[in-house]
């Protein structure tokens, strides 16, 4: 499995909220969506999550499918509110300028989800 602190390296991602020790986080898969119902859904524990979204919801589903994290793409930015949530419900944030087509692209060429293959 992928750590996280290998994949922010490689990705170049910009850390919004990171805490100490989380870059050893491992790393299952990754989902991509923006529908908070459907990534509920859909994503598996362990996995990062591409959105677009940027609300505090975004914390709060993330915690609740115990994700490693959420990447926001395309350059958008989080509220402020979002930021102090992602802090007290301990969930890595960051950002990236790249589509969340080619994070993910990025992501598999590190290696994530090829193991659940």
């Amino acid at each position: 499995m992928m750590k996280l602190g290998k994949v922010v390296a490689e990705l170049k991602l910009t850390p919004l909220f990171l805490l100490p020790g989380s870059y050893e986080n491992e790393i299952k898969g990754c989902y991509i969506g923006d529908l908070l119902s459907n990534v509920m859904a859909q994503a598996r524990e362990g996995d990062l999550w591409l959105t677009v979204q940027t609300s505090m919801n975004v914390v709060a589903v993330a915690r609740l499918l115990d994700l490693a994290g959420v990447i926001i793409v395309e350059g958008h930015l989080p509220q402020e509110d979002t930021l102090k949530k992602a802090e007290q419900e301990g969930i890595p944030l960051f950002s990236t300028r790249e589509s969340a087509y080619k994070t993910a692209c990025l992501l598999y060429g590190c290696g994530v989800g090829r193991e659940q293959q």
